[in-house]
């Protein structure tokens, strides 16, 4: 079968979050134990792997279109943003699906509409934020104090900190191994923007050592988070996210009470046959 290599929320080749996409045929998914390989196979952030729904395509009566399951190299995920990105850039590139597509996934019916502009916007579940006590030791294992602390909720399961400033989420330097044994899932580190002028409102940067990711180069799911902690700093419901990892990426978030519609472009950078 093809399978391709997607550079999501970014229009550049070699920039952005790279991602396996597998269109599945027939109505169903294979052995857990032949996606588990495959992603360790393709050994990116992410592997999506997709199959068509009876009743799927224009007109069609169903409540979502395709199926859509997410691995990392070392385990199956709840919610991915930039995988889905990538395989709705796919699925219309190559004309297996036409127009906006939804997705049924563990997170529930997600969705995903091309632009004009050729960028796709997807339509998310909002992340419950809760804030709670900065952790004891998280600053020595981070490499910066948090300003404050918040649970995602149960879709993420990660620690969204704020840090000072914008330098002090580019300079982090974490401690890798004490954060995949001591902290949740994973942790996102955010900051303001230094200069809303140069095009983003916020910056980030996603660490998740526990699912043998140490650095996320772009995490769409995440912002499903920032959008609304951001949103309610900065007075606005429409946001930039600039992810700060060393391939970078920008996701435009507008954020709809429940709903959070992520916007980015993809690439399709490798495109092959799968033998195995």
């Amino acid at each position: 079968m093809r399978i391709r290599i997607v550079d999501a929320f970014t229009a550049r080749p070699f920039s952005g979050a790279p991602a396996g996409v597998l269109l599945l045929d027939g109505d169903g998914f294979p052995e857990d134990s032949w996606l588990r390989a495959v992603a360790r196979e393709v050994n990116h952030a992410e592997t999506a792997f997709a199959h068509r729904l009876p009743g799927s395509g224009d007109g069609g009566d169903g409540e979502a279109d395709w199926a859509l399951r997410w691995f990392t190299p070392t385990t199956e995920v709840a919610m991915c943003g930039h995988a889905t990105l990538a395989t709705a850039h796919v699925l219309h590139t190559t004309g297996a699906h036409r127009g906006p597509v939804r997705f049924a996934s563990r997170s529930g019916v997600l969705r995903a509409a091309p632009g004009a502009d050729g960028a796709i916007t997807l339509d998310f579940p909002t992340a419950p934020l809760t804030e709670e006590p900065v952790p004891d030791g998280l600053a020595e294992v981070l490499g910066a104090a948090p300003l404050t602390a918040v649970d995602t909720g149960p879709h993420l399961g990660d620690l969204l900190v704020e840090l000072a400033d914008e330098r002090a989420v580019r300079e982090l330097v974490p401690d890798l191994r004490a954060l995949a044994g001591r902290f949740t899932r994973g942790v996102i580190a955010s900051a303001r923007a230094s200069d809303p002028a140069r095009g983003h409102d916020f910056v980030s940067r996603c660490f998740f050592p526990r699912s043998g990711i140490d650095e996320d180069p772009v995490t769409g799911s995440a912002h499903t988070a920032l959008a609304p902690y951001w949103s309610a700093r900065l007075g606005r419901t429409a946001l930039t996210g600039l992810q700060a990892s060393a391939r970078s990426g920008l996701v435009r978030t507008e954020l709809r009470g429940a709903r959070t519609l992520l916007t980015g472009h993809a690439v399709t950078v490798l495109d092959g046959e799968l033998l195995a």
